[in-house]
C-alpha cells in the first residue's frame, strides 16, 4: 500500500464511503481505485488528485498532504545511475536488492540521511 492509498482508505472510512461509490463519483473504475489504494497503480494524475481533494472537501494543509502523498506514492521507480560514480551505482543496486528486508529502523535511518540532503 502506498502512503496515498493508506490516506484515501482512511478518508473513505471516516466518511463511510465505499470504494464503489467513490469510484463512481470520481468517474473512475472501482478496480482502478482499489489498485491505487493497494499500490498496484502508479502515481495518479494531477487532475485526479484534485478531484480527490474536492471529493473530501479538503483545504489548506490537508489538501497539501494529499498532493505530497501522491507525489511520493510511486510503487515502481526506476533509477538512472548513468554517469554516476561506481560507488553510487553499487549503493543503488544494494538498496534495490535489499529494500524488502529493511526494518522500520533501517528505513527511518536512511530517511534521516536523505532528508539532510539539500533540495535543489
Amino acid at each position: 500500500m502506498t502512503p496515498l492509498g493508506k490516506k484515501i482508505r482512511q478518508l473513505r472510512a471516516d466518511k463511510a464511503v465505499s470504494q464503489k461509490k467513490m469510484a463512481s463519483d470520481l468517474n473512475i473504475s472501482p478496480a482502478y481505485l482499489s489498485a491505487l489504494e493497494h499500490g498496484h497503480r502508479g502515481q495518479p494524475t494531477w487532475a485526479l488528485v484534485q478531484k480527490m481533494i474536492s471529493y473530501f472537501n479538503l483545504i489548506w494543509d490537508d489538501a497539501e498532504e494529499i498532493e505530497l502523498l501522491a507525489r511520493g506514492s510511486r510503487p515502481k521507480i526506476t533509477l538512472d545511475t548513468s554517469g554516476l560514480s561506481p560507488e553510487a551505482v553499487i549503493m543503488a543496486n544494494q538498496l534495490g536488492g535489499n529494500i524488502r528486508r529493511l526494518t522500520p529502523d533501517h528505513i527511518a535511518g536512511i530517511t534521516r540521511i536523505l532528508n539532510k540532503i539539500p533540495k535543489k
